[in-house]
């Protein structure tokens, strides 16, 4: 979830807006009935057909060890000459939210490729439109094509349906994500799925992240683990959950996940990660000496961070009606968010020793977008960051306000 007006246009800005006000005096009627989860279950519930593939983003983690065992394991089996390395550099990449910003992202990457100066990531994590991004960047530089396209190619009317006027009257958002699931499911077939877990067995990670709405909590999926069900539950959960991390709430409908708890279904809503966090890879309180202590190692590590969006000030003159103001104002108090992601990032990546790497969208890019996904906006974009990536980016060693 990120700026209203630079990421999904003016008409969405206003549109989002007049939400925010009719709500606030007629209230919202749920067109929804649903079971949600008993608050003493929330910790309890695995996902139907699935099991346990997720974590909470705002608690320690419970099983760490066992999980840093499993996945030295992993490496054991398919990377042992990677494992005895005892001292060698390793790479995580976490791409933010940012709506149709995400082509600076898509570009920066493929742009990255083109230098031949491009890791691979051992961690990729993704929010939002960081979350359609991430499962590509992971595979690496053989899905740079379809990066491109989904970037380059697709209009608003390829992502979303308005329903501006059932939104306003009680329905659960402005418009519909029925075009955005099936371009998901275009490109997250169960080929794809399977290219995730074969990476995942080798002791890599994909993490994406969603809002539990009724939890009022970070949720961090484990997409590898997903993969590797490898059946049609499987399938469908891996493409819901990159279909919630990019649901920006009020303008796109929430996902609900089926999850049990002895023999009973529930139903939790999930959205926008950025809601919550829009930039995450550690989990709370990890402490990578410990972990590497488990895997007999002692690596270096350095995370690099793309913020699909100017994390500078970028002052623009604002109009008078109530629209814009709360537009802009909702736009401000989003990039302070972000900001704030940012910083906590570079406080655990300074306690845990690890090189800090932040890249956003210069200033002196002034265009416009003319609707909530401008192809020719999208493609400059793209094309900025592609440039970048190719003659090297300034990656910045701290985050804004530090």
């Amino acid at each position: 979830m990120r700026s209203i007006k630079q990421n999904l246009g003016r008409a969405t800005a206003r549109a989002l807006a007049m939400l925010a006000i009719v709500a606030g005096v007629i209230g919202c009627a749920s067109s929804t009935i649903r079971i949600p989860v008993p608050v003493e279950l929330a910790d309890e519930v695995e996902v139907a057909g699935v099991g346990h593939v997720r974590a909470w983003g705002d608690a320690p983690m419970k099983n760490i060890e066992r999980l840093a065992k499993r996945r030295r394991k992993q490496m054991l089996a398919t990377r042992p000459a990677f494992l005895k390395k005892r001292s060698q550099t390793i790479s995580y990449l976490a791409i933010s939210g940012g709506g149709s910003n995400g082509a600076f992202g898509a570009g920066l990457l493929n742009g990255w490729t083109a230098s031949g100066k491009r890791p691979e990531f051992e961690i990729v994590s993704g929010v939002s439109t960081g979350a359609l991004i991430a499962p590509f960047a992971f595979l690496g530089p053989k899905y740079d094509k379809p990066l491109r396209e989904i970037y380059t190619l697709y209009s608003t009317k390829d992502i979303l349906e308005p329903q501006i006027l059932a939104g306003l009257l009680g329905g659960n958002a402005v418009s519909s994500t029925k075009p955005l699931a099936r371009l998901i499911a275009h490109y997250v077939d169960r080929d794809f799925m399977a290219a995730i877990a074969r990476e995942h067995a080798k002791g890599r990670r994909l993490l994406i992240g969603t809002t539990n709405l009724d939890a009022e909590r970070p949720v961090i999926w484990d997409m590898g683990g997903i993969a590797q069900r490898n059946s049609d539950e499987a399938l469908q959960l891996f493409r819901d959950v990159l279909l919630a991390s990019a649901a920006l709430p009020g303008l796109f409908p929430p996902v609900y996940m089926k999850v049990t708890s002895a023999g009973k279904t529930y139903e939790e809503m999930h959205v926008d990660g950025g809601t919550t966090e829009n930039a995450f890879l550690l989990p709370v309180d990890l402490d990578l000496k410990r972990y590497d202590k488990i895997n007999g190692v002692r690596w270096k590590r350095r995370i690099y961070i793309i913020a699909n969006d100017k994390t500078d000030p970028s002052p623009e003159d604002v109009n008078g009606s109530a629209l814009d103001i709360a537009g802009r104002s909702i736009a401000t108090l989003i990039k302070q968010q972000t900001e704030g992601d940012l910083i906590k990032l570079y406080l655990r990546a300074k306690d845990n020793k690890i090189d800090y790497n932040v890249a956003s969208i210069p200033v002196g890019f002034t265009e416009k977008s003319s609707e909530p996904f401008d192809t020719k906006y999208m493609t400059k974009l793209y094309e900025l960051g592609f440039k970048l990536g190719k003659e090297g980016v300034r990656w910045r060693k701290k985050p804004p306000g530090v």
